[in-house]
């Protein structure tokens, strides 16, 4: 039986995240994206891990700018997607959907998700529950589509909500609280909603991460993953429209918001 891996939230610049996922067995370790390289550096002091990989997402700078930083330091090997290599640091591996990247004997599959960019990816490690989705699926919400197009979106943001309700969503930014608020706009109903907004305010307040957050309270509490229900279709005065286009509504009205 496989050990689940060891998880690391690290808050970066003013309110990134990276996160390092250490395999015990093996003692290797990976970094899923490098706002900047000082707290990954400061993160392997401390627990006295060694930094075999490099993670990337997608390639916009605040995800990026601490990688070569941190490859001089570690020797790490850099991993990414294929279709961004042009825009990322020069990859060790170019990856593409279905590939796997291994961590010890954990297995983690690379799912491709566009639509904040096109080249986006995520990093799905099942045997621990663990899925790193930086500016796809957020907490809350999902990233603003810089690049791909809201069907695009859509169709990643469903590919994530299949799989285990279990799973963690380690996603990039701090934005839970707005993420939420403009959620309460929509289904102000919503217990379980009021009930997270509450419980992340009582987070912030205390200076502590909202994130990773579980997969189930997204399809719960998360108005983009909920655009194809019944009650936010209602919501939005959409009942008959396509789940692409409710959700394609809701992020011009978060865009606004």
């Amino acid at each position: 039986m496989t050990m689940p891996l060891e998880l690391l939230t690290l808050p970066c610049l003013s309110d990134n995240y990276a996160y390092l996922v250490h395999d015990a067995a093996s003692g290797k370790t990976a970094v899923v994206d490098v706002p900047e390289a000082a707290p990954v550096l400061a993160a392997l002091a401390r627990k006295g891990w060694k930094l075999t990989d490099i993670l990337i997402t997608h390639h916009h700078n605040d995800h990026i700018d601490g990688v070569e930083e941190l490859r001089a330091a570690t020797g790490a090997r850099v991993s990414g997607a294929a279709a961004d290599a042009h825009r990322l640091p020069p990859l060790d591996r170019p990856l593409r959907d279905g590939d796997t990247v291994m961590l010890g004997a954990s297995v983690g599959r690379v799912l491709d998700v566009p639509g904040h960019t096109i080249g986006h990816i995520a990093f799905h490690f099942p045997d621990s529950a663990l899925v790193f989705t930086a500016d796809s699926l957020m907490a809350g919400g999902c990233g603003r589509l810089f690049e791909g197009t809201p069907a695009m979106m859509w169709d990643s943001l469903m590919k994530l909500a299949a799989l285990p309700a279990d799973t963690l969503v380690c996603s990039g930014h701090e934005y839970t609280a707005s993420n939420l608020r403009f959620a309460a706009t929509l289904e102000p109903g919503n217990p379980k909603l009021m009930s997270r907004i509450a419980r992340v305010a009582a987070a912030r307040a205390e200076d502590r991460p909202t994130v990773p957050s579980l997969l189930s309270e997204e399809l719960a509490t998360n108005p983009f993953l909920r655009a194809g229900t019944p009650g936010m279709k209602a919501a939005i005065g959409m009942e008959d429209a396509s789940d692409a286009a409710c959700f394609a509504e809701i992020r011009a009205r978060k865009d606004r918001f």
